[in-house]
Parts: C-alpha cells; structure tokens; sequence
C-alpha cells in the first residue's frame, strides 16, 4: 500500500465506516458519510478540469466541509492549498497568484474579498461556498458547495495514487510573503503524521500494522485540533486521528470578537 494521505484515509474508513469521524459545532460526520462526501467533492473538481498537480484554495474557517475540501483534492493527486482567512485582499492576490490555484473552496462570509478576485484569475474552474449561516451573497461564478456534491457520484473511482505525491503547506507570512513548503506524502506521514520512530529512523510497527490493515482500536479515540485548518499543527493533528478511525473534535472559530 503506498503510503499517500487519501489511501490511508480510505483503509479507515472501509475499517470503521459507522464511527463519528469529525464533530465540528453541531455538525457532525460519520466516516462512510466523510468519505462518500469527499467522493462528490472530488468528482465536482474533476469536472471542472482539476487533475493530478493542481492547486485549489482551502479558504475558511474550520468546517467538515474544509476537511472534504483536503481528502477529495488528494484523492484526485490534486494539492490542497491552506489560505488564511485573515488575509486582506493584497494578501490573497499574492497567495492566489503563487499558488496558482485552479480551484477554490472558501466560506460565503468571505464571498466580497472572492467575489473582488475572480475577474483576474479566469483560470479558477471550480468555485464552491461553503454555506456558514452568514447569508452573504455569492458572486456568479460561485456554486453552493452542498448544492455541487449532490449533484456528483459518491464512488470511489480515481486514479491509482502515490507516496511520491505532493502534500503543500504554506507559512503564515508573518515574516514575509507566505511560501509554499513542498512535501511528498509519505515523508510527511513519517515526520508529521506520526509514522516514524525519531529514535531509530524506523517506521512504527504498530501504527504501520494498524493502518496497514484498515483496522483500529474497539472505541476508537478522540482527537482534539485547537487550532485552525489553515494551519499545519491542526493538518496534522485532523490527518493522523482521521487514519487510525478516531474521532476528531474541531473548534469552528477561533476569533473572541465574532460571533
């Protein structure tokens, strides 16, 4: 089994496929549902042109929708990109020009920063709202992100991925322009995702047994991500739980002054 973000979720979720994958406020997933999802989601994509190697924008707060967002860019060996939504328009001009995204999933509260964006950056096929109660209207290139996934196939029916694809995190640019920190996946999964002994360089028998056979523990743990999506602590703390079956908590705002 090659040691890629999508495939490792996907040994999970055929594992556990009834257990609670992600709460997130009053939201929650189950992992058949998680994955059957992320299936639309990746379908929505591909339709719109999105293939192996390109780049979508993860624009939001913390959502299962934004989790989606990840796992069905790499069940496409597409490459997610982290976008703060602290960033005022120059920021994202910058970050969606680097980048070159082709795709973008964002919250519809921000829909008059995107909404300013798109007429320069006509290469943008798939622009999806996530809907977060805040009414905002979206701009006509935009698609309700619920109203996209129902419209697509939940089969798992992509190309045959690789350890050797492209996990992309870019800094926050609080000491410059933000830069995008390439990695493949299975180099991630070791260093990050809690796949390697430090100590001897060694992959971790159990972790590698237990994903290795889709199986995990009888009740499963529950995993807490404290920080924003947008940020790799909480990537990396969403991805590992999300392979191993567990449950992952999420904090959906983390800004005292909003509601």
């Amino acid at each position: 089994m090659a040691l890629n973000i999508a495939d490792l979720f996907e040994h999970a979720a055929d594992a556990v496929p009834e257990r609670l994958a992600i709460a997130c406020g009053d939201a929650e997933v189950t992992y058949r549902e998680l994955e059957a999802r992320s299936n639309q989601l990746a379908h929505r994509l591909a339709g719109a042109g999105v293939g192996a190697g390109d780049h979508v924008g993860a624009y939001g707060r913390n959502s299962i929708e934004l989790v989606e967002a990840f796992l069905a860019c790499y069940k496409l060996r597409a490459i997610p990109v982290n976008v703060n939504y602290r960033y005022v328009e120059a920021e994202l001009r910058y970050l969606f020009t680097e980048a070159e995204l082709t795709g973008l999933v964002y919250d519809r509260r921000f829909s008059d920063k995107v909404a300013a964006l798109l007429p320069d950056f006509p290469g943008l096929g798939a622009v999806l709202a996530i809907d977060d109660g805040s009414g905002a209207d979206m701009p006509a290139e935009a698609t309700d992100f619920a109203a996209a996934l129902a419209a697509e196939s939940a089969e798992r029916d992509f190309v045959e991925r690789s350890g050797d694809d492209i996990y992309l995190l870019y800094t926050g640019g609080t000491t410059g322009y933000p830069k995008g920190v390439l990695w493949r996946h299975e180099d991630v999964w070791r260093t990050l995702g809690g796949g390697i002994d430090f100590a001897t360089g060694e992959v971790l028998p159990d972790e590698w047994e237990q994903i290795r056979r889709g199986t995990a523990g009888p009740a499963g743990m529950v995993r807490l991500a404290f920080a924003p999506l947008i940020h790799g602590s909480a990537q990396w703390s969403t991805l590992p739980a999300l392979f191993a079956g567990d449950t992952v908590v999420l904090l959906p705002q983390f800004d005292a002054h909003e509601d």
